[in-house]
């Protein structure tokens, strides 16, 4: 018995990675080479996209545990969600997930991971990482093209992913409709760069033993100290993965998608 609730067990896993394999070929596999630095990056277009139409951009940034080369890794959070029929077919977009190289970062922060939860020291005056800068630049490169709706361009991330969420927010203030920020941290003195002009929901789970929750807490505290209203969902059953519950959230899309910039 015990060996055949194995075999049962191994078949399951089996086909659930084999439809995993085949939902995410639907994101495109490229990559962008500036001066010899390959950001590696992955590609969902709309159903039936018609490059006579125009579409939103979300600009999807994974995790610390996700950084590679390999192009596959940072679809493991995340992609489902984009995936999922129903929200195809009722928030039609163009979804971009690029992977961080190993041995960087989407922000410009020093980490210690001596004792957890992390100690952060941002350093946002030093500029962008070499990452970020390419994220920048393929961001540029798309919102060139016609098909992209440059009212509609929005920006989430999870833990590293929510780092840079926040620093992409304050280096480019005017690109952005909305961002979702997922268990991240940032430096709370940029955020006047964007307070009033970017629509923040910001998501942690209470028992975050990684990026403790008080970096969420002093981030959407700044938000409020500028004048902003951001939305907070803190989740008190919750551990680092805050972002499985947050992307169950029945308005998560539809709050996301309800934001617009008034560019001509």
């Amino acid at each position: 018995m015990k060996n055949k609730h194995l075999f049962l067990l191994a078949i399951i896993l089996v086909c659930s990675y084999t439809a995993f394999a085949q939902d995410t070929s639907l994101f495109e596999k490229k990559e962008l080479i500036v001066k010899g630095d390959t950001l590696p990056y992955r590609m969902l277009y709309p159903e039936n996209f018609d490059t006579e139409k125009t579409y939103p951009l979300i600009l999807f940034l994974h995790g610390a545990g996700e950084r590679g080369n390999d192009n596959q890794k940072q679809l493991t959070h995340g992609s489902a969600l984009f995936l999922d029929q129903n929200n195809r077919t009722k928030f039609p977009a163009i979804v971009i997930m690029p992977q961080c190289p190993k041995y960087d970062y989407w922000a410009q922060v020093n980490v210690d991971r001596s004792n957890y939860p992390v100690q952060l020291d941002f350093q946002f005056k030093k500029g962008p990482t070499k990452a970020m800068d390419l994220v920048l630049q393929l961001l540029e490169n798309y919102e060139k093209e016609d098909f992209v709706d440059k009212n509609k361009t929005y920006v989430m991330g999870l833990s590293m992913g929510g780092m840079g969420t926040y620093e992409l927010l304050a280096r480019q203030p005017d690109r952005f409709a909305a961002a979702i920020a997922i268990c991240g941290a940032g430096d709370p003195a940029y955020a006047t760069n964007y307070a009033k002009k970017i629509p923040v929901w910001a998501f942690h789970g209470a028992h975050d033993h990684v990026v403790a929750p008080l970096q969420t807490m002093e981030m959407v505290s700044a938000l409020l100290h500028e004048g902003a209203f951001p939305r907070l969902t803190l989740y008190d059953f919750a551990n680092h993965n805050s972002w499985d519950p947050a992307f169950t959230e029945p308005d998560l899309l539809p709050w996301l998608f309800s934001n617009s910039l008034n560019k001509e």
